[in-house]
């Protein structure tokens, strides 16, 4: 049991963006933390400005597990992953193996509750809100970068906007209408 959460630890060295110059490393840990505080703000927009019931803790929870996988099989960069079909079927298939492999370091009663988050049901909502808050996080990482003086993001983050666009989800857009500006701002503008 121990070497699940050993190999969960690993997640703070390895490193994102690892094809593209950036001003601030940015690790996998720092990402995922990231990604599940967004998937939780994701479905409280959903749930308080449009009604819907989703469950804030479980989107977060799926955020908090979307990456584990990649302590066995690294990060690949997004274009890569998505470079052709049988490209992102076979990334699809490793990060399966791998999610499963960790989940048989735990013992079978606490598998079971992990299994729902390291291997999802992707039709969950919760789940689509964490593959949103994913796609956001990537975005506000080219934001950063491209306000530091970076060019290297300035097409990642061109590209990732128009993803982000393609998610038919209010509450996304809500986000990235009312929040996600903040994030071009300088801290003595958010003051």
């Amino acid at each position: 049991m121990y070497k699940f959460f050993a190999f969960l630890d690993r997640m703070k060295y390895i490193k994102r963006w690892s094809l593209m110059r950036s001003v601030r490393e940015e690790n996998i840990m720092e990402h995922t933390e990231q990604v599940a505080v967004i998937a939780h703000a994701l479905a409280l927009i959903g749930n308080r400005f449009f009604g819907k019931n989703t469950d804030a803790k479980e989107a977060a929870l799926y955020a908090l597990y979307h990456e584990t996988g990649e302590v066995i099989t690294g990060d690949l960069p997004t274009p890569i992953k998505y470079f052709n079909e049988d490209i992102r079927t076979a990334y699809k298939d490793l990060e399966t193996k791998a999610g499963a492999k960790l989940l048989a370091m735990l013992p079978p009663e606490l598998a079971e509750e992990y299994e729902k988050y390291v291997l999802p049901d992707t039709e969950k909502y919760e789940y689509k809100l964490a593959k949103a808050a994913d796609k956001i996080s990537a975005y506000l990482k080219c934001v950063e970068e491209v306000k530091a003086g970076n060019p290297e993001f300035k097409k990642a983050k061109a590209a990732t906007l128009k993803a982000i666009k393609g998610f038919d989800m209010e509450e996304v857009k809500y986000f990235m209408e009312n929040i996600a500006p903040a994030y071009e701002l300088t801290l003595d503008e958010l003051d």
